[in-house]
């Protein structure tokens, strides 16, 4: 008896190594797809670092926003001023009016106040004369004279 494997076993033992080989040979990979997959692997990180930031874009962006920042905060604080200006000259014309108004009324008041003056100097020199006039005056006249 021999160790040798008959026709039978032979086959089944080669084709149990082709397979095995070529198993195992769709299991590696060549270089020509380790190259596929790195180029695609190169191609992500690409993307990826486009998408990505630096500090000194971020640096850059926060500058050009702190301009930005500052010239609208420059042209608020002026308009605010001029605005407040605005109001404090038209408050100025309020102030300036309301005084003519005082004015114009203290004078009709004294001139009211003259007036009503000589009507009770007149209004006594009539019920001195004829006491009865009270009456008209809506007053009862003194008793006894």
């Amino acid at each position: 008896m021999s160790d040798q494997p008959t026709g039978d076993d032979r086959d089944n033992l080669l084709n149990f190594i082709a397979s095995t080989v070529e198993m195992i040979l769709d299991r590696m990979a060549t270089k020509d797809d380790l190259a596929r997959v790195e180029a695609r692997l190169d191609a992500r990180i690409n993307g990826v670092e486009a998408k990505m930031a630096t500090k000194e874009d971020l640096a850059r962006v926060e500058s050009r926003l702190d301009a930005k920042i500052d010239g609208v905060e420059a042209r608020l604080s002026d308009k605010i001023d001029v605005e407040i200006t605005a109001v404090r000259g038209d408050i100025e014309q309020v102030h300036l009016r309301l005084g003519n108004i005082e004015r114009d009324l203290t004078s009709k008041l004294a001139h009211v106040e003259a007036d009503v003056s000589r009507l009770r100097s007149v209004v006594y020199l009539l019920v001195k004369d004829d006491p009865h006039l009270l009456r008209v005056l809506g007053y009862a006249p003194p008793h006894g004279g």
